[in-house]
């Protein structure tokens, strides 16, 4: 078979598996759970079907492995492997009725997220069928910035986890955390450091397929910018559910950039809670 034919097959597979875990489990993370190993799998279908022979596409899959390693690691840490849900899905469930939840859970969640992981690693097949513009500088510095983008990811899950952290003792000796969501580091210059960072990987994965074909206008862009309107659409989402919670995240909202890291507004110290004496 083609290596297309086997991503559709693998993403078959993880499609199916994750719908029939959903409704066994009534946990509706598992697409979650392979998020960050299937476009691995998919990018070292197509360089294995190359035979290693193509420098491309091997940079392409030893970047996604990387990036796939980070991605599963914070995922563990946060409980992601131990039946930890999104807490988003819980929102939903509770607005959707149990009939048009199963319908969002099969369309939404399973479906559409599995066919959107093919799609992102699809520049992967225009490298893959395009091989008379051999592997030069513009491959190496596309290269150098994917690992500068995946180490300030890094660093901004690494704030993340040490801010909860912190918060996370805060409230259990005192009953209550000072400040209850992270402003400091990375997001202060953005809300969403890290979906800006994720996104821009993305891109730059389909930049490899401009590399290849010497043109901007591929169709496998369709990855990218559906990934792009994915994060929108899930920052609006949590940000709503945040709000909810955190009456003061609106101030940190005017000041501070949703994604795209920039200078706050105004130099502030981090918005503090009203804590109980």
């Amino acid at each position: 078979m083609s290596p297309l034919s086997w991503v559709f097959v693998v993403a078959g597979a993880a499609s199916t598996f994750a719908w029939l875990a959903s409704l066994v489990t009534r946990d509706y993370s598992w697409v979650d759970r392979s998020w960050s190993i299937v476009p691995v799998a998919y990018l070292w279908v197509f360089a294995g079907a190359a035979h290693a022979k193509n420098s491309r596409l091997d940079l392409m899959a030893i970047l996604i492995t990387l990036w796939g390693v980070r991605l599963t690691y914070n995922f563990a840490r946060k409980g992601g492997y131990r039946g930890v849900e999104d807490y988003r899905w819980a929102v939903l469930r509770q607005r959707m009725s149990p009939r048009r939840f199963q319908f969002f859970n099969f369309f939404f969640i399973v479906l559409y997220q599995n066919v959107l992981l093919v799609l992102i690693t699809l520049p992967a097949l225009s490298v893959f069928e395009h091989t008379s513009r051999p592997f030069g500088a513009m491959d190496v510095a596309l290269g150098a910035l994917f690992i500068v983008l995946l180490a300030y990811e890094t660093l901004a899950d690494q704030q993340q986890w040490i801010f909860q952290r912190r918060k996370s003792q805060e409230v259990a000796e005192r009953g209550a955390a000072t400040v209850r969501f992270v402003q400091s580091g990375l997001f202060r210059y953005s809300r969403h450091p890290n979906y800006f960072f994720e996104i821009a990987q993305w891109w730059v994965v389909f930049l490899f397929a401009v590399a290849a074909t010497g043109s901007l206008w591929q169709w496998t862009v369709l990855g990218a910018v559906l990934l792009t309107l994915l994060f929108v659409g899930s920052t609006r989402f949590t940000e709503e559910i945040t709000l909810s919670r955190y009456p003061e995240y609106a101030d940190y909202q005017r000041r501070t950039s949703p994604v795209i890291p920039w200078f706050a507004s105004r130099d502030t110290p981090p918005i503090a809670a009203r804590v109980p004496d």
